[in-house]
């Protein structure tokens, strides 16, 4: 067995004065939660590519944007250099291009960057830097960002965010749209031919409202396009409003939103695993069967109980992504 999970906040947590390098058993609880993730649980649980966050907090809770783009980009470049340290100790790898993608799980773990919220690009011409060090996703906004509505802050694309994309097209960057405002989403597909996906975005018509979920027209937009959704594993985001606060998430909620993508799709291959474990959550707020990352092979598990074949567990846990990443990333 061979996982990917393609939205995991390593260095962020790092920030928080946690060592995702430690198992998560050995990382000290921050503001209530407790770790669910570190490079040991990684290769215990059989994951072999993870899409790793470099986030820029907000000010402050609520606030509807982010600090400004030097703030933001001071941010981001501790983030990375904390990546470059674990790679220098042969803890993480970058997969860069196409021909970096593991077939299968292997030592040190793989990683792509994903930039989550981009105000650390200060303008267009930070693009290059970026992708030189290796960044090969970007999400436009979290909340409200210079260049997008986000979630909880409804609007359009900027103009400064029509001319990022224009860049990020230039070097063949993915469009991460899981936080986008839904008329910033609908604007970015219309503006751009480039691949889309959603790293971790569940289901609207199984949560209930919200910008962030996606509604069945975005998950067949994206499908139309090529694009993978990665399924998160917050438990909010993964219950139906009724039920939430009221019973705990299970891998079987999980189950729900591959199938109704799956059956909306007509295929596999556009879903797969984008847990966000780390994203600011403890191990109350994620299905009661996984502890940490280790547990992830029962992800196989709950699929193949629900009817899903051999083949078809295989696609949602790792061949969704890498087909996907093997014709998007540079060759």
């Amino acid at each position: 067995m061979f996982i990917v999970d393609a939205h995991l906040d390593l260095a962020y947590n790092m920030t928080r004065g946690r060592d995702p390098r430690m198992p998560a058993k050995q990382q000290p609880v921050v503001e209530t939660e407790i770790a669910t993730v570190g490079l040991p649980d990684l290769r215990e649980g059989k994951v072999g590519l993870v899409c790793a966050t470099i986030f820029c907090e907000p000010e402050s809770p609520g606030h509807p944007g982010y600090k400004n783009a030097e703030e933001a980009r001071t941010q981001a470049l501790r983030q990375l250099a904390w990546y470059r340290s674990c790679a220098e100790q042969g803890l993480i790898r970058f997969a860069r291009n196409s021909t970096d993608l593991p077939r299968g799980q292997a030592a040190p773990l793989s990683v792509i960057l994903l930039l989550e919220g981009a105000d650390a690009l200060r303008t267009p011409d930070d693009v290059k830097e970026w992708f030189d060090a290796g960044l090969r996703i970007v999400g436009l906004s979290w909340r409200r960002t210079r260049f997008a509505g986000g979630t909880g802050a409804p609007g359009p694309l900027t103009a400064e965010g029509r001319a990022l994309v224009k860049e990020l097209d230039r070097f063949g960057i993915i469009h991460d749209t899981s936080h986008l405002a839904e008329e910033s989403f609908w604007e970015l597909l219309d503006l751009t031919a480039g691949p889309v996906i959603a790293s971790h975005s569940n289901c609207r018509a199984i949560v209930g409202e919200g910008d962030r979920h996606l509604s069945d027209e975005m998950i067949k937009a994206l499908a139309k396009r090529g694009g993978v959704i990665g399924i998160n594993f917050f438990d909010k985001f993964l219950l139906p409003k009724s039920e939430y606060g009221k019973r705990r998430a299970t891998l079987d909620d999980v189950v729900n939103h591959v199938k109704h993508i799956c059956d909306l799709t007509g295929s596999m291959k556009h879903v797969g695993l984008g847990t966000d474990m780390d994203g600011g959550l403890g191990r109350e707020q994620i299905p009661e069967e996984i502890q940490t990352s280790a547990d992830l092979p029962k992800v196989a598990d709950a699929l193949s109980a629900a009817g899903f074949s051999d083949h078809d567990c295989m696609n949602i846990l790792s061949r969704s992504w890498i087909e996907f990443f093997l014709q998007k990333l540079p060759t």
